[in-house]
């Protein structure tokens, strides 16, 4: 149509569009309509809204000083500003200012929490005697139960300095009366939260700073029980009883079977060995023991379908009755219960999060599954717990949730054209596949691991969890004061006995877990926004995100050769250069250093085998090879300070385990005053010193 002369003088003829060829439009579409775009977006706001908060809590937890009044007091200033544009700016204004508004909330956020958990943590390291009151009976990664106290009280360490909770691993014999609430004393070793393995290792103490954990340490003197539980203590009562739960539930449930189904039921997983959890690690079924989205959502579906179902055989009255959204009260209701009882862990709580906002949207008569209900369940943990962003259990959940209820649409017309009998085999298929493809690389970056034949062993024991655990469980506890459990919790443990069978089977195959090396902290970021980009964006947005999930590729491809030629342990109790044959150890030992450091090579050796490689020679307390040009000596053991002399040739680099009052001058020494400072220590092939203290920074968490 001809421009219209008689058009108003504000009016502006149309723009007609450049013939830009069509690949080229397809990239730029957003560009070509800004104003059609900043709409498509503004109505897509509230699913842009976890991304905006968990850009503002990264922000915060990426930063190597702590925000200063001042910054807090901008990014105040800086969220209302927003706010302001965009409740009145120009439309095209409002979706950018309220991704701005929603990252500044998320940077105070995260900073509110951190301060509002402040606790005394330990700077020194102690012995003597503990008193204090157990709410957590769990077990180490040595097989050893540990147990967590507060109302902590240490020997000539004043309230103000002593930590709100300490966690002490029992080497000695374990008394049986321990249970949540009792008082105990001992006398044990603690020292403050351990600080990373290496510059790029995870950081411990920033979990332990948000679970005010101030101390860890051990005895290998026996607990003494002085106080029995108050029974007025209500805030431990969940943890009373889900321990008497996990008794009851493996005294009719022997082995290792029992400990899985007691950790199912009631989140006490203290009875399983270390070879159980090595095995689900290894078979990729570490999830199914750890109460998450995949526990609550499937006792929440069977007691929804129950409860549904149930009323429909009433008759007339369910022609009435609102029987989906009774059900899914009752469902609710269940879920409830049994957060009460699975414990305050993350996992259970994101898990119940999730599962109340799809109830509550059958509730407003929503859809369950979306991309919004989602949205909200992420958006609540983030401001509620703005830490959770950097644990891989919030980053996996969310990621296979999202991937699933992205492919729901194409997976529902696909399904219209195969066989009936043959859609719940496919479907379980398509879920298994689509979840592990979306967990991997946060598994691969995380734990540096990836379980080959994970996929297999999520087809033959997810079912049964389903089919058979989860449904034996809700039956038992009904069955339960009548006393007529005995048959459910035989089906349940038959249910868990297929799923151990299935893990040590899966994880016993030749090359079941693939090594992979850790890659650049940013890969995961990017592989997140591109992810994101691709669902939530069309036009330049998704050729955005196309690019940053191929820079993170290109990152990642570089990992194993960015590997530090050269680490040194934070109380140089372990030195370890990189060879042709992998990463050698100076030494056997230093057990979880070690490992660590191998896993974060991509190396599949143990320690064992590390400490074997040739490259280090001479004695148990001197250890000698050569670092690039220079001689390179570990001393150990308590004569370590009278061989430094000695070791201490120009130009050599010696690692000594102890503190040296005046470190000489003629080599590059590190001991334990100047690692106290700098921490674990990474050298390159170029001579490049990078620390710790560097890359983790002055946080509340990494100071003394």
């Amino acid at each position: 149509m001809a421009w219209d002369a008689q058009a108003p003088d504000w009016a502006e003829p149309p723009q007609t569009a450049p013939r830009w060829p069509v690949w080229l439009r397809a990239c730029l579409g957003g560009i070509e309509d800004p104003l059609g775009a900043m709409s498509r977006a503004r109505l897509q706001l509230f699913l842009w809204m976890p991304v905006a908060l968990a850009g503002g809590v990264g922000v915060y937890f990426a930063r190597l000083t702590e925000p200063s009044a001042s910054e807090y007091a901008l990014a105040a200033g800086l969220a209302l500003m927003a706010a302001v544009l965009a409740l009145r700016a120009a439309l095209p204004m409002r979706f950018p200012a309220a991704l701005v508004m929603l990252a500044a909330l998320g940077f105070l956020l995260a900073g509110l929490r951190a301060h509002s958990v402040a606790a005394p943590v330990l700077s020194f390291r102690y012995y003597g005697p503990v008193t204090g009151r157990i709410v957590m009976i769990d077990r180490a990664a040595s097989d050893q139960i540990r147990l967590t106290l507060d109302t902590v009280r240490l020997d000539r360490v004043s309230p103000a300095r002593t930590p709100a909770r300490v966690r002490v691993t029992l080497h000695g014999a374990v008394p049986e009366a321990l249970e949540p609430g009792a008082q105990v004393m001992m006398s044990a070793h603690l020292s403050p939260p351990p600080p990373p393995a290496a510059p790029d290792a995870y950081d411990f103490r920033r979990s332990a700073w948000f679970d005010q954990l101030g101390a860890v340490g051990y005895t290998r003197s026996p607990v003494l029980r002085a106080a029995p539980p108050d029974p007025r203590d209500w805030a431990l009562a969940a943890h009373r009883t889900r321990m008497r739960l996990s008794q009851a539930i493996q005294a009719r449930i022997t082995g290792q079977p029992g400990a899985i189904a007691a950790a199912l039921m009631t989140g006490d997983r203290s009875g399983l060995s270390e070879a159980t959890r090595e095995a689900m690690r290894r078979s990729n079924l570490a999830h199914l023991i750890a109460i998450s989205g995949l526990h609550m959502g499937m006792l929440a579906g069977f007691v929804f379908g129950l409860v549904r179902y149930g009323l429909a055989l009433a008759g007339r009255p369910a022609l009435i009755w609102a029987t989906k959204k009774l059900a899914a009260v009752v469902a609710l209701i269940a879920a409830t219960a049994y957060l009460w009882l699975a414990g305050p862990a993350v996992s259970t709580q994101r898990a119940w999060i999730m599962v109340s906002v799809m109830l509550g949207a059958v509730l407003m008569d929503r859809r369950a599954l979306s991309l919004r209900t989602v949205a909200l369940a992420a958006s609540l943990l983030l401001i509620w717990k703005p830490e959770s962003l950097t644990e891989p259990g919030f980053q996996m959940s969310f990621a296979a949730t999202t991937a699933l209820i992205v492919a729901l649409g194409p997976w529902t017309r696909a399904a219209r054209r195969l066989p009936r009998l043959l859609r719940p085999v496919l479907m379980l298929v398509a879920t298994s596949l689509i979840a592990g493809a979306a967990t991997a690389p946060i598994v691969a970056a995380q734990f540096h691991r990836l379980s080959e034949y994970g996929v297999l062993a999520n087809l033959l024991a997810v079912p049964a969890m389903g089919l058979l655990v989860m449904p034996m469980g809700v039956l038992a506890a009904i069955l339960a004061p009548l006393g007529l459990a005995g048959p459910a919790l035989w089906a349940l443990g038959l249910g868990t006995g297929w799923i151990l069978r299935v893990a040590d089977w899966v994880s016993g195959f030749e090359g079941s877990v693939l090594a992979i090396a850790q890659p650049d902290p940013r890969v995961i970021p990017l592989l997140a926004l591109g992810a994101l980009g691709l669902i939530l964006t069309r036009g330049v947005g998704r050729s955005v995100s196309v690019i940053a999930i191929l820079a993170a590729a290109l990152l990642w491809s570089r990992a194993p050769t960015s590997r530090p030629a050269l680490l040194i342990a934070p109380e140089a109790q372990q030195v370890g250069l990189m060879t042709a044959e992998g990463r050698a150890l100076s030494k056997p030992g230093a057990g979880f250093i070690s490992g660590r450091w191998l896993e974060a090579d991509g190396d599949p050796a143990s320690v064992e085998e590390a400490a074997k490689r040739p490259a280090f020679t001479g004695t148990r307390a001197t250890r000698q090879t050569q670092f690039r040009t220079a001689p390179l000596i570990h001393l150990t053991g308590k004569s370590a300070p009278d061989r430094l002399d000695e070791a201490c040739t120009p130009g050599a680099i010696v690692v000594i385990a102890a503190r040296i009052p005046e470190a000489p001058r003629t080599c590059e020494l590190w001991d334990l005053t100047r690692l106290r400072d700098t921490g674990a220590v990474a050298i390159d092939s170029e001579g490049r010193i990078t620390t710790a203290a560097q890359t983790k920074g002055r946080r509340l968490w990494t100071r003394p």
